[in-house]
């Protein structure tokens, strides 16, 4: 049988219409039954790739495998978002220990599971895992923070000048929506909420810039930012003043590079001024944070 008879074939049996083998005349036979020739033919897909292993789990034997696995990893990207969230809106302050047994039991899964989310997160930075001690939520020391505005001040330049580069307005009109987000948490006094899309609109723009590399490591110090705001205790109207994201849409908008990317500098240098070194630690309820 050739590539496209087997591909015609598969395609036929998935579509639930007869399938016949090559060569055969006779298209009134039906999947499992035997051609003219003798040929037996296709009651599953697979039963075409490897007739001589009947034992061979069929594609609706595996469906169930399947479904359970993207559930699995349903639940895993959900977890990881609720913590992600949560540290971004400073609801888990740095340092927070973030214990296997409670989260399991908070979020009705196994305590394996969670430790891959938390490992996730350790990859990222956004966690410390600490041997013989368990996970917590990372406690960026001043060294760190530097380090931190020194790759943003070389990130967010280029990648604002590949937004502008590959501009749309679709891209621009998401910016715009996500600001308008902004405004409105500004307007509530919702700090949380103010802390978090501050920092997602940087992450925001270096999806939309294209490059999935930019965009991964920008969301990485995005969240060490906020953690440091909390950390530093930087006062919210400091650190993420109302107009600066609004003044460097409009300079995207325009497809001005030069003004794009003074304002950044501009913006990320203010961010840094404004945090103090001060920091304080507390016990926190994990339970009241994730089941409210």
């Amino acid at each position: 049988m050739s590539a496209l008879d087997l591909l015609a074939a598969l395609a036929g049996d998935e579509a639930g219409v007869p399938t016949i083998a090559p060569g055969c005349a006779d298209r009134t036979d039906r999947p499992g039954s035997t051609c003219q020739h003798g040929v037996r033919l296709a009651r599953e897909p697979l039963d075409l790739l490897n007739p001589l292993n009947p034992d061979m789990p069929t594609t609706r034997a595996r469906k169930p495998a399947l479904q359970a696995r993207l559930q699995r990893e349903n639940t895993h990207d959900e977890i990881y978002e609720k913590i992600f969230v949560a540290i971004l809106e400073h609801r888990l302050h740095p340092g927070t220990k973030l214990v296997e047994e409670r989260l399991a039991e908070i979020f009705g899964v196994s305590r394996a599971r969670v430790r891959e989310v938390l490992a996730r997160l350790a990859h990222e930075q956004i966690v410390e895992m600490i041997p013989q001690r368990g996970a917590y939520v990372a406690k960026p020391s001043i060294e760190q923070a530097l380090d931190v505005f020194e790759a943003r001040r070389l990130i967010e330049p280029a990648v604002l000048r590949r937004l502008i580069e590959t501009l749309t307005p679709e891209k621009l009109a998401r910016l715009k929506q996500h600001q308008e987000l902004e405004v409105d948490a500004r307007r509530r006094e919702d700090k949380r909420a103010v802390v978090r899309l501050s920092g997602e609109f940087h992450s925001l723009a270096a999806e939309l810039a294209g490059n999935t590399a930019l965009a991964r490591s920008m969301r990485e110090l995005s969240v060490l930012t906020c953690l440091m705001i909390f950390l530093y205790d930087a006062p919210t109207s400091t650190s993420c003043r109302p107009d600066e994201h609004s003044q460097i849409i409009e300079a995207i908008a325009r497809r001005d590079v030069a003004r794009a990317e003074k304002l950044m500098l501009e913006h990320l240098d203010h961010i840094e001024s404004g945090m103090k070194l001060e920091a304080a630690t507390e016990e926190v309820d994990l339970e009241a944070i994730f089941k409210s």
